[in-house]
C-alpha cells in the first residue's frame, strides 16, 4: 500500500475538515458548562463535530457524558483494541497574532490557528489515517478507537472518566508531541502557593495595589499588569519605559491622579520548556523590586526569576532517563490586603523523589511567608525501549520517512500515560519548530500529510 498517495488523494478534504475544527474556539469555559458539556459549550461543539463526522463516515461512536468520546472500527467481537488518544481542547490564544487564531489561515504552506499542532492537526491526521484504512476495507485483528478528550490542557479529567468506564487498551499512542517516538514522560507537581501580605507602607513610598500575570499553569506568562499608587508615579513611569527598552520588551502604561498601571509583555511558551519563553511576571517583579517593598515580589525575584531548574527553590533534580526537573511559575495573583497566590507547574524526571521535593518546596516557601495551599501530582510514564509497540511504530516511521526512529523523552504530559505501554508519537518532526502554546501556532501542510501516512501504516500494523 502506498500510504502517501492515499493521503494525497484526500489532502484537500483533510485540510478543509481540519480548518472547520480549528474554527471552533474550544477553550475550557466552566462558566458555560452543563451536565452534558462539562468543559463548556465550545469544547462540546468540537466533540460533537468529530463524533458527528465519524458517524457519517461509518464509524461506531460513543459520547461518554460529554467528557470524552470515541470513534471505533474493526471487528466488533474483537476482545482487544488499539487506542489513538487525541484531545480537542486548546489553551487560550494569548499574545498578538498575525491573524485571527480561530479563523484558520494558510500562508506559505503553513496552516495557522490555535490548536493547529496541539492537538487538532494531529487529531485530524490520525482520524484520516483511520478513514483510509476503513475505506480500503482492510481486515483487522483488533478494534481501533480514536479517542477525543476534552480536558487535556487543564487536568485530564476526561481521560480519568474514560478509564473509569471503559476497558484498558491493548496498546496505542498519543499524536500529541514529537516524532519519532517519546517513550518516557516526566511527571508533574502542580503547587499553589499562598500568602497573606501584611506589609505596612511607609510615607512617601510607592505601594503595590495589585499584580496579575498568567492564565494557565502550563504556559509561560506573556503579559503582566501591576497597579501602583504613590507620589512619584511620573518618574516610575519613565523608568518603566526605559526598562522595557533595555530588555527589548513591549510596555504600556496608564497614569492618572491616583494610580499608575504598568503592563509588560514577554513571550509565551509551553510550561514544559519555560526556558523558551520570557516570563512577563518575572521581568515585572525584577523591575519593581527596588522600588516597592513587597515580600511577594522578593519571593519571585529570589526564588523564581531566571531559574527554570528549581535550584533557588531547593528542588533541583535530574536523572539519566528524562533529564532535569523544570519549574514554570504560570499564574500570579496579588491584591493589597488580600491573599496572594502563585501557581507552579513543576515537571519531574522519572526518578524524582516526590515527597521530598514537596517538602523542600514548602520549606523554601515558608521562609518567604508562603504556604502550599494545594498540590496535585502526576506520576511519570515510562515504556521500555524494547517494547513491542515501539518496534511497530519505529518501523512505520522509518518506512515512511527513510529516517532513523530514535527514542525521545519529554517534559510534556500526554494521554499516553493512561495506557500501560502507550507512547507519544508525533506530530512535530525532528528539527521543526514546535509552536504549541505560542502565538501564531501552525502546522505545515506537508508535515500534516506525512504524519497521516505514518499513522495509517502504524495503525494498520498494530491492528492486524
Amino acid at each position: 500500500m502506498d500510504w502517501k498517495n492515499e493521503v494525497l488523494a484526500k489532502k484537500e478534504r483533510l485540510i478543509e475538515d481540519l480548518s472547520r475544527l480549528l474554527s471552533i474556539r474550544s477553550v475550557k469555559d466552566l462558566s458555560a458548562k452543563s451536565e452534558m458539556a462539562p468543559m463548556g459549550e465550545s469544547i462540546n461543539d468540537a466533540l460533537h463535530f468529530m463524533l458527528d463526522k465519524a458517524k457519517q463516515d461509518g464509524f461506531r461512536t460513543k459520547n461518554i457524558d460529554g467528557y470524552v468520546g470515541y470513534a471505533e472500527m474493526g471487528p466488533e467481537n474483537a476482545e482487544e483494541y488499539i487506542a489513538i488518544l487525541c484531545h480537542l481542547d486548546v489553551v487560550p490564544a494569548t499574545g498578538d497574532w498575525d491573524s485571527d487564531p480561530f479563523s484558520p489561515e494558510l500562508r506559505n504552506g503553513k496552516l495557522y490557528a490555535r490548536g493547529a499542532i496541539d492537538d487538532k492537526g494531529p487529531t485530524m491526521a490520525a482520524y484520516y489515517a483511520l478513514k483510509i484504512i476503513k475505506d480500503n476495507s482492510f481486515p483487522l485483528k483488533h478494534r481501533v478507537r480514536i479517542i477525543f478528550g476534552t480536558d487535556e490542557e487543564s487536568g485530564m479529567s476526561c481521560m480519568k472518566r474514560y478509564v473509569q468506564t471503559e476497558p484498558e487498551a491493548l496498546t496505542g499512542f498519543a499524536p500529541d508531541a514529537e516524532f519519532p517516538i517519546i517513550h518516557a514522560e516526566k511527571g508533574q507537581i502542580n503547587a499553589l502557593l499562598k500568602m497573606q501580605e501584611n506589609t505596612v507602607p511607609q510615607d512617601g513610598e510607592d505601594i503595590l495595589k495589585s499584580f496579575h500575570a498568567g492564565e494557565k499553569g502550563n504556559m509561560v506568562p506573556d503579559k503582566a499588569v501591576a497597579i501602583l499608587s504613590g507620589k512619584e508615579l511620573e518618574t516610575l513611569k519613565e523608568k518603566f519605559i526605559e526598562f522595557g527598552k533595555t530588555e527589548s520588551l513591549e510596555t504600556a502604561f496608564d497614569l492618572n491622579d491616583h494610580s499608575l498601571t504598568l503592563t509588560l509583555y514577554g513571550k509565551s511558551a509551553h510550561g514544559m520548556e519555560p526556558h523558551k519563553g520570557i516570563s512577563a511576571a518575572a521581568k515585572m517583579a525584577l523591575f519593581l523590586l527596588d522600588r516597592v517593598r513587597s515580600p511577594f515580589l522578593v519571593f519571585i525575584c529570589e526564588c523564581l526569576a531566571d531559574d527554570h531548574l528549581g535550584e533557588k527553590l531547593g528542588i533541583a533534580f535530574a536523572d539519566e532517563v528524562t533529564g532535569p526537573l523544570t519549574v514554570n511559575p504560570g499564574i500570579f495573583r496579588y491584591t493589597q490586603k488580600a491573599d496572594a497566590t502563585i501557581a507552579l507547574n513543576i515537571r519531574c524526571p522519572v526518578e524524582t523523589p516526590y515527597l521530598r521535593t514537596i517538602e523542600k518546596l514548602n520549606e523554601t516557601a515558608q521562609k518567604y511567608g508562603f504556604e502550599i495551599e494545594e498540590v496535585r501530582e502526576k506520576k511519570p510514564h515510562h515504556v521500555p525501549k524494547d517494547g513491542p509497540v515501539i518496534k511497530v511504530l519505529q518501523h512505520a516511521y522509518e518506512e515512511e520517512t527513510g529516517q532513523e526512529a530514535k527514542l525521545l523523552t519529554t517534559g510534556g504530559a500526554t494521554y499516553a500515560r493512561f495506557i500501560n505501554n502507550g507512547v507519544a508519537y508525533g506530530a512535530v518532526f525532528p528539527g521543526k519548530e514546535n509552536t504549541a502554546h505560542q502565538r501564531n501556532e501552525y502546522i505545515e501542510v506537508d508535515d500534516l500529510c506525512l504524519a497521516t501516512a505514518i499513522y495509517a501504516r502504524a495503525i494498520y500494523d498494530l491492528a492486524k
